[in-house]
């Protein structure tokens, strides 16, 4: 049988394949696995609460569930949500946002590909461009989205930080060259897989490089700001004219409910809901209804600070802690945690490569992600990159204890 080049992009060794399949494998299994690969975000008490009530307010009301499970909707999505959503915008950050500059799409995951398809490939002017990421590692779920010949990516600037343990990435401005061959910028802050937190600095000085010509800079906030705000480090909300800030509900505690949110000047908006209506006829309600009373009344805000970043903030300590004690006399780095839900552990000089490392730890049923699935768009061969793996610390604690020892017994026979 005879598939079309679409079907490249659809390979079973891709990453973010193995990541979903291992995720649905772990939840599946009657096994004592230990799933320190997904993205799936902790089960947090007082969220999951907070979602409860949400949900039987939505029950308890007259037709109000019946209308949201039966109805389609429109193609940008709820209008009670995106204008509250819109609101919060303006009044908390001073943003110039209206109902125009947002909607709502079933997941970032399919915001992203949109995005990708309007900004890289071919154009009517005949030129063909492409989407730069200026910093490596970078969220593996990019590359599957378009063509991976549409990225082209930066190897970061690496520092080596008092702490011996922690190193962190930097954007290696020196020798970048923003221009017509790159239709758009993209950053995630907090970066997936590292919990790199791109700074003010580096952040506005990409911004002057998109709009010197006249090109977006998507800026993917899944994990930042202003929600849902797991970020252990100084950062601010950005966001302007030349800025697609893309967001989601899936780390608030609700990834089950698929919904991304794009803010974008009215012309990007358009085309996003003109796909919403080609792909999927219209993004999905649940997610938005349990959200917009939270939001209306800033109890969101009061969450991501008060609940969810003490969280992870206590969880990433904890399991910093585990590693010091179980590696801390072999040479290995971690990324300095400033967000997300991961820890990227770097082995130098390792005699065992990530991916090999992948499937010795998968056979003793610890579930990571080999680091090698990070370097979209990154076209020359890189050692680095063969040394990382990406783990969660948000399963269950005992799980991510167990798992980090027996990554520890491995890595120790490697060295």
């Amino acid at each position: 049988m005879q598939f079309s080049n679409f079907s490249a992009m659809l390979s079973p060794d891709d990453g973010v394949l193995q990541l979903m399949e291992d995720l649905g494998e772990a939840l599946e299994s009657k096994s004592d696995t230990m799933m320190l690969g997904g993205g799936n975000p902790a089960f947090i008490p007082r969220m999951q609460a907070h979602f409860h009530q949400e949900m039987q307010a939505l029950l308890d009301k007259e037709n109000e569930f019946e209308s949201i499970v039966g109805n389609y909707g429109g193609p940008q999505g709820q209008q009670g949500f995106i204008d509250q959503l819109a609101e919060m915008l303006q009044q908390e950050y001073g943003w110039s946002i209206s109902r125009q500059n947002i909607a709502i799409c079933n997941g970032s995951q399919s915001s992203f590909s949109t995005l990708f398809r309007l900004f890289s490939g071919f154009f009517p002017d005949g030129n063909t461009r492409k989407i730069l990421l200026p910093i490596t590692p970078e969220y593996i779920g990019y590359n599957n989205t378009v063509d991976p010949s549409c990225f082209e990516s930066r190897k970061p600037e690496i520092y080596d930080l008092p702490d011996d343990l922690f190193f962190k990435y930097g954007i290696q401005f020196k020798g970048m060259e923003i221009d017509e061959r790159y239709g758009a910028l993209c950053v995630s802050r907090p970066t997936n897989p590292t919990g790199n937190v791109v700074s003010d600095e580096e952040l506005a000085r990409l911004a002057e490089h998109a709009k010197a010509v006249d090109i977006p800079l998507i800026l993917d906030g899944a994990y930042g700001l202003p929600f849902p705000g797991i970020l252990f480090t100084d950062a601010t909300p950005f966001w302007n004219e030349h800025t697609i800030l893309c967001l989601s509900l899936s780390k608030l505690g609700l990834p089950g409910v698929r919904t991304g949110i794009v803010v974008a000047n009215r012309e990007i908006i358009d085309y996003v809901k003109c796909s919403n209506a080609v792909f999927s006829l219209s993004p999905g309600a649940v997610g938005p209804a349990l959200m917009t009373r939270l939001i209306k009344s800033r109890e969101l805000l009061d969450l991501c600070r008060d609940v969810i970043r003490p969280y992870y903030r206590k969880r990433v300590d904890q399991t910093i802690a585990l590693i010091r004690e179980t590696m801390g006399d072999l040479p290995v780095k971690i990324h300095k945690p400033e967000g997300g839900i991961f820890l990227w552990l770097w082995f130098p000089d390792c005699s065992i490569e990530n991916a090999d490392l992948y499937m010795l730890l998968k056979q003793r049923g610890v579930f990571v992600l080999s680091g090698s699935h990070f370097f979209p768009g990154l076209k020359e061969s890189w050692q680095h990159a063969r040394e990382c793996i990406r783990i969660s610390y948000t399963a269950d604690f005992d799980q991510v204890s167990r798992g980090i020892s027996i990554i520890a017994e491995e890595i120790r026979k490697g060295y």
